[in-house]
């Protein structure tokens, strides 16, 4: 800020040669300024000019007549600052002894106060020192105290054990099972709480005993179960003992189980091994139900007898169950590679729809077993496995190769047939080749079917019979297996539609004459047809059409339905192709006849010397005649396509193409 004041120590008055010397600040000094003290006069700005200044108060000459008023003015302000700054400078001048005397003040309460701290802190040690001379001996008393109870525990640990060994010998050599169990899981917990004492000998010592207690325990339990089924033979047997064995092995060694439910299994099924050996006439396929309903009878004994010894959690009845499934796969394998000669397609789907729906009532009794808990449907009772055998469902069911495998029952003997589906597919190539022959024989007895006259657009009626026996076929063989077998037989089926094509479509279409047409021009041949020819060869184009829709509408069935490998070889796009075929040389046959009765017209209209022609009279002759053969030929074209308007303006649209168009240019030129 920049001011020129004048203050007189004796006198107030403002003389000319007194004049103050200019102060100026740093606009960062000037910045601060102004937010502590704001100001609008503009004598604290920091650019002032006092000539500015003056020009503001007096801006004309008749604005100085108030100069001496302005002055007072001036003197007042003058008087009133001076007195401020007087304050100002009087009052600093007590400031600092008032802050020197406050800062001794402080430093004097800093000292009380350090005085008191360690005085607190003196006295804090002097406690903890008299609170640990207090719990020393409190400390040492629980230490031993825990130290006598975990050696009294120790002790009595030991004391069960050593009993516990003792006990357990006199009650094994009585067999006395029932009390074993409990006794020895809580010596087997005893042996555990006493891993951390191996080293001792005597410890170490005691466990090798219950060690090799619990091994012989489990080979006697064995021998027990072995001598009470082979030595008492039809006498009953005792199930609470074996019970009891057996709560005893849940407690060993988890292989001694495993020992002991794979001899039972392989017991139970002793019988059935030699029943239906290779060699005995029953274990032939027409006679397979009779190894499901002895299944059926083995698991109702089962329930009488082994279900009241067993602990459900074992699954001894599906693990028999599982064993059956796989010897019967292992015979019927073995059977049917050596008598392939017998194999006959009845015989085999037979067994298959047996074995398949005897597969599916196991994989819905065994639905919420320990073994396969993941399944979530009820379980089927027994007494329902052979009802459930013998009806197969009436529904197409999803089968074990295309399903999501929710059971390891489904597929585990059925697919042993799978290598012997050949038979099956030899015999719909065998019956598809006679039904070909039938449809031959049939046409040429019977001949193509008339329209009628409102419906129109018939088919042959073989192709309809073709297209439900693949669908039969199909279906069937993807129930027995959606692997190489169906692709196979997709091989059948296009070998078949190519038969079909050939010798009741492409064979009956009438056929076309060389000659020299119109001109030589507009066609290579020569065809005439008779009203039958012409409904035939356009019930021949309808069947090629039905043909195609069903032949690409079979493609994608098939490719839904073959395993994920065999997918993109199911391929008939060339049969697709050959019905395109089929029904571009029917609708050119169609269009060669209708030229081919317009001819003579035609012709006579080209030998015109239309420039001659100067006058034009009424419908010429070759007009009458090419409008009588349209009239005769396309309205029978047209009922005989009226499921098929898409081919007949196809035919429409080539006649014109064909005829018209290049009449009109031989003319014009």
């Amino acid at each position: 800020m920049a001011a020129a004041v004048m203050v007189g120590e004796q006198d107030d008055d403002i003389t000319d040669d007194d004049a103050a010397l200019p102060l100026t600040f740093a606009p960062e000094v000037e910045e601060a300024i102004a937010m502590v003290i704001p100001s609008h006069d503009p004598l604290d700005s920091p650019d002032f000019n006092p000539v500015d200044y003056i020009n503001q108060l007096f801006p004309t000459e008749q604005s100085l007549a108030n100069i001496d008023e302005k002055i007072s003015r001036m003197r007042v302000a003058i008087r009133r600052l001076d007195g401020e700054i007087r304050e100002a400078v009087r009052g600093q001048t007590t400031v600092g002894h008032d802050g020197r005397q406050s800062l001794e003040e402080a430093q004097r309460a800093i000292q009380e106060l350090f005085v008191r701290i360690r005085d607190i802190k003196a006295k804090a040690n002097k406690s903890e020192q008299t609170v640990k001379e207090i719990t020393r001996d409190i400390k040492q008393l629980d230490h031993a105290k825990r130290h006598l109870t975990t050696s009294i525990t120790t002790l009595n640990h030991l004391h069960m054990l050593v009993g516990g060994v003792e006990t357990l010998t006199n009650l094994i050599k009585r067999r006395q099972y029932g009390e074993t169990h409990q006794l020895l899981q809580a010596v087997v917990n005893v042996v555990d709480h006493f891993k951390k004492y191996h080293a001792i000998p005597q410890i170490r010592q005691l466990a090798d005993t219950v060690h090799k207690m619990q091994d012989e325990l489990g080979a006697q339990i064995i021998s027990d179960f072995r001598d009470i089924y082979e030595r008492q033979g039809s006498r009953s047997i005792p199930c609470e003992q074996l019970a009891d064995a057996c709560a005893v092995v849940q407690v060993l060694d988890p292989r001694v189980r495993d020992t002991l439910v794979q001899w039972y299994v392989e017991l139970q099924l002793a019988e059935y091994v030699v029943l239906f050996h290779e060699s005995e006439e029953v274990a032939w396929l027409d006679k397979i139900d009779r190894r499901y309903a002895w299944l059926k009878r083995l698991l109702i004994q089962f329930l009488d007898e082994g279900a009241k010894i067993f602990p459900p959690a074992w699954g001894v009845d599906e693990q028999i169950c599982e064993r059956f499934c796989q010897l019967t796969r292992e015979e019927l394998s073995k059977l049917m590679k050596e008598r392939a000669a017998q194999l006959e397609v009845k015989l085999l789907l037979f067994a298959i729809q047996k074995t398949t729906s005897f597969e599916k009532v196991l994989a819905q009794r065994f639905a919420n077993s320990m073994l396969h808990v993941e399944q979530e449907e009820p379980e089927m009772p027994v007494e329902e496995l052979a009802e459930g055998a013998d009806q197969p469902s009436e529904e197409e069911p999803p089968t074990q190769h295309t399903a999501k495998r929710e059971s390891p029952f489904l597929g585990m003997i059925s697919r042993c047939f799978e290598s012997h589906l050949n038979v099956y597919i030899e015999s719909q190539d065998k019956n598809l080749g006679e039904l070909i022959d039938r449809f031959v024989q049939d046409y040429k007895s019977q001949g193509a079917p008339t329209a009628v006259v409102e419906g129109g657009g018939v088919v042959l009626p073989s192709c309809a019979d073709l297209f439900i026996f693949y669908k039969k076929s199909m279906v069937q063989c993807s129930q027995l297996s959606t692997g190489l077998p169906l692709l196979e037989l997709t091989a059948v089926f296009k070998k078949y539609l190519k038969e079909y094509s050939a010798r009741l479509l492409t064979a009956n279409l009438p056929k076309a004459t060389s000659g020299g047409g119109f001109g030589g021009l507009l066609k290579e041949t020569e065809v005439k047809l008779s009203t039958d020819e012409v409904a035939r060869s356009c019930c021949i184009l309808s069947t090629a059409e039905y043909c195609l829709d069903t032949t690409q509408q079979l493609q994608e069935k098939l490719q839904e339905r073959v395993e994920a490998q065999f997918r993109d070889q199911i391929d008939m796009n060339a049969e697709i192709d050959m019905f395109h075929s089929i029904i571009s040389s029917s609708i050119q046959l169609l269009v060669q006849h209708l030229e081919t009765a317009c001819e003579p017209s035609l012709t006579a209209m080209v030998k015109i010397h239309w420039q001659g022609v100067e006058t034009v009279g009424d419908q010429s002759p070759y007009v009458t005649q090419i409008g009588r053969h349209v009239i005769e030929t396309v309205p029978v074209i047209r009922d005989n396509l009226a499921s098929a308007r898409k081919y007949f303006t196809n035919f429409c649209l080539k006649f014109v193409k064909l005829v018209f168009l290049p009449l009109y240019h031989c003319i014009s030129c």
